[in-house]
């Protein structure tokens, strides 16, 4: 075990508090907006059972090898290898972490504030009037091009999510942790059991669930798997950072597996939640990136209650978006906090600051600032949002969880870190394999990703 910081950072003050707030890490826009929409465009449940097998041989790994190095530290990602692997270029992967974190943080942000739009059109009864795709394509094109709603819309999200993390670990974080998760899984359980009523959501649940093996492809294969990385917060550093915030006592494989478990049920549920809701309104379920802006308020109408559902699916949004934005900030604040001694306060507003100057032409790229946005795009057809998240939630992203496989499998030895992760007498379940999986399957699997991206042009 290693600790060479004497910071008071705080802990997490329960493992119930720690799963909820890694699992709200986890669980955000990725599994209910980024999940049912990938689902759909790629087999539905080719897609799902592929999804699920890397969750299970990539994703969880990776998940408990980020947690291990974050607790046998008590450092944020930079001084975690700073305190491992001293007088090494080691540490440049948890910059790497930390850029990435603020990269992330900049563009998700942007489509996180949407659902405070959307929960307002919601609550005025805007997707009562029977809206067809065109209209509501149209709404969200007014809602994400008009200049000063987007950036007011954007500060208004930034605000809420700094005004968390401000307060610490166990008051801010772990606190809004478990007021947000229980209120989130009342309110996901609640609309799936709605969406199951409807005419048609057997339909809905055959697309999702019934697996047609010849729709599973090296696309839909590399498309899982980084749709795994990106749902699990791995490889920008949050799970070394909420890591480092676990006491040495707590039952290391019963909390990563924890969160494993709830960000995979979460990502099902949502399928559950809008495939049948598609069906029911006869909608096709591979409608893109537009599902939930676009197709989702046009089936509000056909639904007994639809004005509820809508209120509740956006402020389900919301809340998911919210427990993520908050550890992407904590990555950023922790590097600040341990590496150069400022204020968490100090921290907080000025990092806010800067990811929302940045965030703003990502905000504008819909259509507010369309010059700007291609200018900067390698794509002509894309904003300077694709960019970004082409940059950091794809590349920088995969090089990332590449670097912490190759570290903790071969520079600081899988023995090690199996000894942290069993610490206090805990056993990891398939140690071996899990040692295995982390030095050899996992880096191979996230150099096919790379290789992917680079060779097909397809992003996750």
């Amino acid at each position: 075990m290693v600790n060479t910081n004497d910071v008071d950072r705080g802990q997490w003050a329960s493992r119930a508090g720690f799963i909820l707030a890694a699992a709200g890490s986890a669980i955000g826009l990725g599994n209910i907006w980024r999940f049912p929409y990938t689902a759909g465009e790629n087999g539905g449940g080719a897609f799902v059972m592929v999804y699920l097998i890397f969750v299970a041989l990539i994703g969880t790994p990776v998940l408990l090898a980020e947690l291990a190095v974050g607790r046998t530290t008590q450092r944020n990602s930079v001084g975690a290898f700073k305190a491992l692997a001293p007088k090494t270029l080691w540490p440049w992967v948890g910059r790497l972490g930390v850029l990435t974190g603020f990269g992330i943080l900049s563009f998700y942000s942007v489509i996180a504030s949407f659902t405070l739009g959307y929960i307002y059109m919601a609550v005025t009864g805007r997707f009562a009037d029977g809206i067809d795709n065109e209209q509501s394509r149209a709404l969200f094109d007014t809602l994400s091009g008009h200049p000063a709603g987007s950036v007011l819309l954007l500060a208004a999200f930034m605000l809420l999510t700094a005004l968390v993390v401000r307060r610490g670990i166990s008051s801010g974080i772990e606190r809004a942790a478990k007021i947000l998760m229980p209120v989130f899984f009342v309110f996901l359980v609640v609309l799936a059991g709605r969406s199951l009523t409807l005419e048609g959501a057997g339909q809905g649940l055959r697309f999702l669930f019934a697996v047609d093996f010849s729709k599973i492809t090296p696309a839909v294969a590399g498309i899982a798997l980084g749709q795994a990385l990106f749902s699990m917060s791995l490889g920008m550093g949050a799970m070394i950072t909420y890591g480092s915030y676990l006491p040495r006592k707590e039952n290391l494989p019963v909390a990563g597996l924890s969160v494993a478990f709830f960000d995979t049920l979460i990502a099902l549920l949502a399928g559950v939640i809008i495939f049948p809701a598609l069906f029911h309104a006869g909608a096709s379920p591979d409608a893109g990136t537009g599902l939930v802006f676009v197709v989702m308020p046009t089936i509000f109408d056909a639904m007994p209650a639809g004005t509820l559902f809508a209120i509740g699916f956006y402020v389900l949004l919301a809340i998911a978006a919210l427990t993520s934005t908050m550890s992407l900030l904590e990555v950023i604040v922790a590097y600040f906090v341990d590496e150069h001694g400022w204020t968490r306060e100090k921290t907080v507003w000025v990092v806010s600051g800067l990811c929302f100057l940045v965030a703003v032409p990502s905000a504008l790229s819909y259509g507010a600032s369309t010059y700007l946005s291609t200018m900067l795009s390698a794509d002509p057809a894309a904003g300077f949002l694709d960019l970004m998240n082409i940059v950091f939630g794809n590349y920088a992203l995969s090089i990332g969880a590449l670097f912490l496989c190759l570290f903790v499998g071969w520079r600081w030895k899988i023995a090690k870190a199996k000894a942290e992760i069993e610490g206090g007498g805990h056993r990891l379940p398939g140690g071996g394999l899990w040692g295995f999986l982390v030095r050899f399957v996992c880096p191979v699997a996230v150099v096919l990703i790379l290789a992917f991206i680079i060779i097909t042009g397809e992003y996750f």
